[in-house]
Parts: structure tokens; C-alpha cells; sequence
């Protein structure tokens, strides 16, 4: 990013090219998104400063629960579960019954004996949030599930405005917000019983932790992201980026970053190694993941084999506008590579879309697998955030409704899990 030349006059420093227009005494505002962004003065109560930092990310939740959640009971065909069970469907029932009756402590087999996947194949954080709530709320496991979901994506959309406020401007961090929270097409997955916006609040919070340079925070945060889905490598990825940047740039070695790191790497394996322990085989997660859901690393072939489907053999429309969302996404997280971005984020980003496309996953779950990677937002974020006023609420209004549209068709018209 360029900078402009400045010129001292007295304490003050005024750009080069408003040294003719603006008068001497008129000194320049502080970046958007620092402690004393226009608004928030240096001697302003913390209960005022927090306000101001998170009601535009409460804002936007408010706005995209009630978009997705009315779109979602007006589409439900009649007779159909209600909007409460279509939250708590496919995995967010697993997560529901982990929290209520613990894990197994085997494998699971059908009735002619072969090995079928289990709880185990799901990390243990989301349920401890659900479990929580549930102990402090008296709620029954399901409503506790959807509470839960609730409030890690309000700690998400807060995480990411913070972020990328630092990063870029307020009004950046607000539109990447919009379109994080309502304009994805699968970001219903935000309020359902599943561990999407755990996954980002923590993932996010890593970030700005690592970005501000609070080692131990950051490690921690990317410690609890590792219990919350395997995809933390990713987090990991991000966090050793933002240590090895720190460490070139003061040119010498301290224990904090490294300990970031060592907690960073810790989460994951931890719960692979229970699992283990557990089973009594070191790859019992592995072997269940396979059994259950055919996920494996395969270097993208099936998503390569995917996309030969969609665009010349499939039925309907959802396999085409998969492939089309999903190439859409790597052109954007193309983009942003060429465009300057932190990068800590590119590598969390790019990695979690690599995790996503290298695995033989379902496809029709590929859309929601993405949606914490943020780094596909940013390019789309940053042009919005510098057309005019109308151009930016019409682009987002629209964006908003299809993408509220898009997850609602999902769980109320197409057949298989999400």
C-alpha cells in the first residue's frame, strides 16, 4: 500500500496533497479501527469504546438471523418440520447427542458387521459450548445446541469486524461483515447446530490476537480452534506466518511467539491422540472419518471429477451452482493474493478452501465447509467499501437475499445433508 508524503507542522503532520487546502492547524484523524478512531476519544468510558467496537457486528447479526430465519419458515412446505428442527438437522443432532450422552467407546458397526462411522469423528468444543449453556440455562440440549450456535456467531462477527477494521478501514469491516453473515451462500450454517461459527469466533480471535502481537492469547485461541474442527490446521498455518514475520522484523528470538506455536499445533492432535487412547488404535479417527463419510485427502481429484459432473452429466440446478460458487470463490481468493493482504489471513483462507477442494468430501457440503475462510470476502469487501453509498446497500441488499435464499432452499428442498 502506498503511503503519502508528509510534512511537519509543529506536532502534526498533514498529507502533501492537502498542504494547500486545509488549514495548518487541522490535524488528521487516526486510522479507522485504532483505539482513537473518531468517536471513541482517548478518555471515553470502556463500556462506551466496547460499544462502539461491537454494534455494528450485533447489527448485522440481528439482521442476517432475522433475514435467514424468515426465510427459512416461509419456505418450509406445509406439514414440514419446523424452523427449530431444520436448525437441529443432519450433524447438528450429532452434536446434540455428544453433548447429551457423551462419546462412544468403540467403533460402531452395522447389522452385517461393517464398520460405520460415529460420534467420534466430531470435535469436542462445540459440544462443551452446548453443554455449557444448557448447565447455565436449564434449556433442553437441542434449544441449548441453536443458543450456543448463536452466541459463538455474535463472538465471530465481532472477531471479524475487529479484524478487519486493523486491517483495512471501519467501513471495509463492515461490509466484509454483511457479506460474511448474510450473503455466502450457505451461512445459515452460522445458526444451525454446527460448529461453523465456533470455528470462526475462535479462529478470528486468533488473529487479531496475533495481529495486536498477544502471543499467548493467539496460541490459546488456536489451542481451542484445534478441539473444534481439524481445519484449525489452517489457524496453525496462519499463526506460525504471523510469528515468522514478527521474528524477521525485530531480528531476534522470544518465548512467547514460540510458545503461540506450540499451542497452535497442541489442540488438534490432542483429540486425535484421545481418540487413539480411546479405541486402542492410533488411527481410529481416521478409520471412522473413512468408514463414516468417505472423507479423505485426495488431492482434489473428486472435486476435479465434480466438476466434470456438474457441468455435463448433473440433474438439476444445485450441482451447477455449486461448481459455479466454488470456482467463484478460488478466482476471489486469487484475487486477494495479488492484492496486498495480511499474510496470516491468505494462509488461514487459502488454506481452509485447499483443506475444503483437496478433500473427497460431499460436494453439496463444500459451500458450508468454506464459509469461516473470510479471504475470499476481502477483494469484493474493498470495492464495496469504495463506491458510493447506494451502490454499496443495493449490492448488498441483493447479495443478502440470495444468499439467505440459497441456504434456505437447502434445508428445506434438497434431500441430503448439508
Amino acid at each position: 500500500m502506498k503511503t503519502s508524503t508528509t510534512t511537519a507542522i509543529g506536532a502534526q503532520r498533514i498529507p502533501a496533497r492537502a498542504q494547500h487546502s486545509a488549514p495548518a492547524a487541522t490535524a488528521t484523524r487516526p486510522p479507522a479501527g485504532t483505539p482513537n478512531t473518531p468517536g471513541t476519544p482517548a478518555k471515553a468510558t470502556w463500556p462506551h469504546r466496547a460499544w462502539y467496537a461491537t454494534w455494528p457486528a450485533l447489527a448485522i447479526y440481528a439482521t442476517s438471523a432475522v433475514l435467514h430465519l424468515v426465510l427459512l419458515a416461509v419456505m418450509s412446505p406445509p406439514g414440514a418440520p419446523g424452523v427449530h428442527d431444520k436448525l437441529l438437522s443432519w450433524d447438528g443432532d450429532l452434536y446434540r447427542s455428544i453433548a447429551q450422552d457423551g462419546y462412544p467407546d468403540s467403533f460402531t458397526h452395522d447389522a452385517t458387521g461393517k464398520l460405520v462411522g460415529n460420534n467420534l469423528a466430531f470435535f469436542p468444543a462445540y459440544p462443551a459450548l452446548i453443554r455449557t449453556v444448557h448447565a447455565l440455562t436449564g434449556l433442553g440440549y437441542g434449544t441449548a445446541a441453536l443458543a450456543a450456535a448463536h452466541l459463538a456467531m455474535i463472538a465471530a462477527l465481532v472477531a471479524v469486524h475487529l479484524l478487519v477494521s486493523r486491517l483495512y478501514d471501519r467501513r471495509t469491516a463492515t461490509v466484509a461483515t454483511v457479506l460474511l453473515a448474510c450473503a455466502q451462500p450457505m451461512a445459515i450454517a452460522f445458526l444451525m447446530a454446527y460448529s461453523e461459527s465456533l470455528f470462526l469466533a475462535l479462529a478470528a480471535a486468533t488473529l487479531v490476537a496475533a495481529h495486536r502481537k498477544a502471543w499467548l492469547t493467539a496460541g490459546t485461541f488456536a489451542l481451542l480452534t484445534g478441539l473444534a474442527r481439524p481445519a484449525a490446521a489452517a489457524v496453525a498455518a496462519a499463526l506460525v506466518a504471523a510469528v515468522v514475520l514478527h521474528l524477521i522484523r525485530e531480528r531476534r528470538v522470544t518465548w512467547r511467539p514460540l510458545a503461540a506455536i506450540a499451542l497452535a499445533c497442541a489442540g488438534t492432535p490432542a483429540y486425535l491422540w484421545w481418540v487413539g487412547r480411546r479405541l486402542h488404535r492410533a488411527d481410529a479417527w481416521f478409520t471412522i472419518q473413512q468408514a463414516g463419510w468417505d472423507t479423505r485427502w485426495d488431492n482434489g481429484s473428486s472435486f476435479w471429477h465434480f466438476l466434470g459432473y456438474a457441468f455435463t452429466e448433473a440433474d438439476g440446478w444445485v450441482p451447477v451452482s455449486t461448481a459455479v460458487l466454488l470456482l467463484a470463490l478460488i478466482v476471489a481468493t486469487v484475487l486477494a493474493w495479488q492484492r496486498g493482504t495480511w499474510p496470516p489471513l491468505l494462509i488461514y483462507g487459502t488454506a481452509i478452501l485447499v483443506l475444503t477442494l483437496g478433500q473427497s468430501n460431499y460436494y453439496h457440503s463444500k459451500l458450508r465447509l468454506v464459509v469461516p475462510a473470510l479471504i475470499f470476502l476481502i477483494p469484493l469487501a474493498r470495492a464495496l467499501g469504495q463506491t458510493r453509498p447506494r451502490t454499496m446497500v443495493i449490492v448488498l441488499t441483493a447479495s443478502s437475499l440470495f444468499g439467505s435464499w440459497y441456504g434456505a432452499y437447502m434445508l428445506t428442498r434438497w434431500q441430503y445433508a448439508i
